[in-house]
């Protein structure tokens, strides 16, 4: 005895619109066939089905025991692929969704919270989740498909296996100094100028900072304090007790009793700044929208 074969979902919605008005001639114009066309898809059905699916009557038709069983799980399929195809739907249009992203510190200063809010202006009804870290273990949110984008920094233009890199900004490092520091109200300065200043930062071995990038020109910086704290080191600073580097990305976030002067490009080249995504992956329409407001406010 062949095998029953699968019940098309065409056949299942001329089925349950048929039972729905008990007529094939009622049923033809709502689905958009004639009525002879009706009455051969109901056939097939009924051959797929093995078994008969209505008694044809006088004045219409009427369910059969199969028929009336068939009905329960033929309309839950239907809902079920309505639903799928809503959320898809809603999906593709932002009006549901989530978008998971990642970044650096400093990047959560103002850049990536900026884009955030413009994404949520526009998409309301998307879920935005933020998760902070190092640029090594934003990769590696990212690769665990923990994350659907990372903001991350390289020293230099970088590229990477397995992942897409795609150029934000550069990142220029300012000193912070204390207002009533000698060089505050320099517009520039170079690292021969800071040589004698104590510095705070996030460790107390520089090759591990901001700071590391001073010592390809053999500046050595003495750490006094450490802090890891953004917060924290700008208290410092303005106490007097210190001077700190501030990247670009950072700046708006600045509290105003610290003064700002830019570090010369050639002591301190600008970071390169990088939205990254998992090669290969489909990125989701939620995803992609977020890309586009964060490269067009940088």
């Amino acid at each position: 005895m062949p095998a029953p074969h699968d019940f098309s979902t065409p056949l299942l919605r001329v089925f349950v619109e048929v039972a729905r008005l008990g007529s094939f001639t009622a049923a033809a114009p709502v689905l958009g066939y004639t009525q002879s066309a009706v009455s051969r898809q109901i056939s097939t059905l009924e051959d797929e089905a093995g078994t008969a699916l209505f008694d044809r009557l006088p004045r219409g038709v009427r369910l059969t025991e199969p028929g009336r069983r068939l009905l329960i799980h033929a309309e839950a399929v239907l809902d079920r692929l309505d639903a799928a195809r809503r959320e898809l739907t809603e999906l593709r249009e932002l009006a549901t969704g989530r978008l998971r992203v990642a970044a650096f510190a400093t990047a959560d200063a103002a850049l990536v919270p900026q884009a955030i809010a413009t994404f949520q202006h526009r998409h309301p009804d998307v879920t935005v989740t933020l998760r902070e870290g190092f640029t090594p273990g934003l990769l590696e949110l990212l690769g665990a498909g923990d994350a659907d984008v990372a903001v991350v920094s390289y020293p230099t233009v970088h590229h990477l296996d397995g992942f897409d890199l795609r150029k934000i900004c550069d990142d220029f490092m300012y000193v912070a100094l204390p207002p009533g520091h000698r060089l505050a109200g320099k517009r520039q300065l170079r690292l021969t100028d800071l040589q004698d200043e104590e510095w705070i930062a996030g460790s107390s071995r520089p090759e591990d900072t901001l700071i590391s990038a001073c010592l390809r020109t053999g500046f050595q910086p003495r750490i006094g304090f450490v802090a890891r704290d953004w917060i924290a080191k700008q208290g410092l600073v303005a106490a007097g007790i210190g001077i700190t580097l501030i990247p670009s990305l950072a700046v708006d976030a600045v509290r105003r009793d610290v003064k700002l002067a830019l570090i010369h490009p050639d002591d301190i080249p600008p970071r390169q700044v990088y939205s990254a995504t998992t090669s290969g992956i489909s990125t989701s329409p939620a995803t992609r929208a977020f890309l586009e407001v964060l490269h067009d406010q940088a």
